[in-house]
């Protein structure tokens, strides 16, 4: 297949020789003049279609975690910040005012929008400067749990996020109550920044000691062999964070979700981390799992569940009398993150309390089965391509197709093609991949996905329907990562 080419005898190493600088995700133009977008035209309304207007303040802030007051950059007052909630279909209006001392954006995770919209500066837009405004418009397609975030450097690792829900206008429903889940990993203002993180990884070749910085307390991945770490993710994340949050709160003050015994929960799961992947669980209960990433799932039972970064589980659950510990655990990390579900009287859990649910089974999302109504029509595939993630911790170099963001070939594909996809891991490290203004089908489930977790030299199938032209992000959802070049374009011919 003339579509493999190069890339499919590319070896798990990068083969490159590091540089001073980052091929940093937040542009796309390596060399040369860099694009001008200007200011996006603005969508027009169709009759009778619903406009969802919001207005985001990015600025500094200081927020209180329940306990530990920490210094960050915020979408106002609180993290996570804003929750926006539209329907299916409607055409949703966002403006943010940058008051930020840096360049910001703003990326609609999981949504296939307009590519103008999408929040990549480079790629898609203009930064938006210190000072100035920008407007997004969009049309969202598709009703589930997505969630907002900068694509501008490590700004994702501060207060800079939000749970977007669009909802279906044809909800079944069969639950009582819903509650928006929020989990996250947290050192911002806690004696260093992102930024400061990413700095140390590079300088010490990945290795983050207990010295410098006030000590990132981490691990040297570069020294482990074949199976390093704990199964099924081996090698999963880079930093040992000092906070694990539930909705902004950390577990001496944990957020409280008040129900009544027997009411059917609807739990929105969001994974905002930058590096920590989590295994999630309700102390005595059962939970069902009905979507990932937004779309249906074959119902599946379980008492406990993974989700990477970026990805999102919609559970429902029927709830006891009496008040349980739902809890977050940093998968091969120390620490947890905890809320309370409280429906009947009784005292607090302790913070530190892991709910037996934790020790398994725990329920890897890519075993589970799309619904019918999710899966992509069948069709044969047009295309096929290889993406390989390479790179490793020492030194610190990370990379797509054997080169890091703008050294490696963007994947280029015809718009209504089908496109075959083979995800492939050739590094020690788990990493979450996310592709941007599409979802794509498992080959083997036909699950709907718009981020998947790829463990240790595994491969995954997928489709694509290239039914949204433009050019897009394709990335390892690990900030850091994708910072040090784990990213690759996938750009429609003209």
């Amino acid at each position: 297949m003339n579509s493999l080419s190069r890339r499919s005898v590319i070896l798990g190493s990068l083969g490159i020789v590091a540089t001073g600088t980052l091929a940093a995700c937040s542009a796309s133009q390596p060399a040369g003049t860099p694009t001008a977008f200007g200011t996006p035209t603005a969508d027009p309304t169709t009759p009778g279609q619903r406009v969802t207007t919001a207005k985001l303040i990015a600025k500094r802030a200081t927020l209180d975690l329940g306990g530990p007051e920490v210094g960050t950059w915020a979408y106002g007052d609180t993290a996570p910040g804003p929750l926006i909630r539209a329907t299916a279909g409607d055409l949703v209006r966002v403006t943010l005012d940058n008051q930020l001392p840096a360049d910001t954006s703003i990326h609609w995770h999981g949504i296939a929008l307009a590519n103008a919209a999408d929040g990549v500066p480079g790629m898609t837009q203009d930064p938006i400067r210190p000072s100035t405004t920008f407007t997004y418009e969009f049309v969202a397609p598709d009703p589930g749990t997505y969630f907002y975030h900068p694509h501008s450097g490590v700004q994702l690792d501060r207060g800079l996020y939000a749970a977007l829900i669009v909802d279906d206008p044809q909800e079944p429903g069969g639950y009582d109550l819903e509650y928006v889940v929020v989990l996250d990993d947290w050192v911002d203002g806690t004696g260093r920044t992102p930024d400061d993180v990413l700095t140390q990884l590079i300088a010490k070749g990945g290795s983050a000691t207990s010295g410098g910085m006030g000590g990132m307390g981490g691990m040297d991945h570069g020294s482990m062999g074949m199976g390093g770490g704990a199964a099924p993710f081996g090698d999963a994340g880079d930093v040992q964070y000092p906070h694990y949050l539930i909705n902004g709160r950390v577990p001496a003050a944990p957020d409280v979700l008040a129900a009544k015994p027997g009411q059917r929960v609807r739990l929105r799961v969001i994974n905002a981390a930058s590096d920590t992947i989590f295994t999630v669980a309700l102390g005595g209960h059962r939970m069902t799992v009905t979507h990932s990433d937004g779309f249906p799932v074959q119902p599946t039972e379980t008492g406990a569940f993974y989700i990477g970064m970026g990805e999102r589980y919609d559970t429902v659950v029927t709830l006891k009398d009496g008040v349980f510990p739902l809890v977050a655990a940093p998968f091969g990390k120390q620490g947890q993150a905890l809320a309370l579900v409280r429906t009947g009287a009784g005292a607090a859990p302790p913070a530190t309390l892991r709910p037996d649910e934790l020790a398994g089974p725990v329920l890897l999302g890519t075993t589970l089965v799309a619904a019918e109504s999710a899966r992509l029509a069948q069709r044969d595939a047009e295309a096929t391509e290889v993406i390989q993630l390479n790179g490793q911790m020492a030194p610190y170099q990370w990379g797509i197709n054997g080169g890091p963001f703008g050294e490696n070939e963007p994947i280029v594909i015809t718009k209504g093609e089908r496109v075959h996809l083979d995800l492939a891991n050739m590094t020690m490290m788990t990493h979450p991949f996310h592709i941007h203004g599409h979802t794509f089908g498992l080959l083997s489930s036909g699950l709907r996905k718009d981020t998947v977790l790829l463990r240790p030299m595994e491969t995954i199938a997928v489709e694509l329907q290239a039914d949204n032209a433009g050019d897009w992000a394709a990335h390892c959802h690990n900030i850091y990562h994708a910072e040090a070049g784990m990213m690759i374009g996938l750009n429609y011919r003209a």
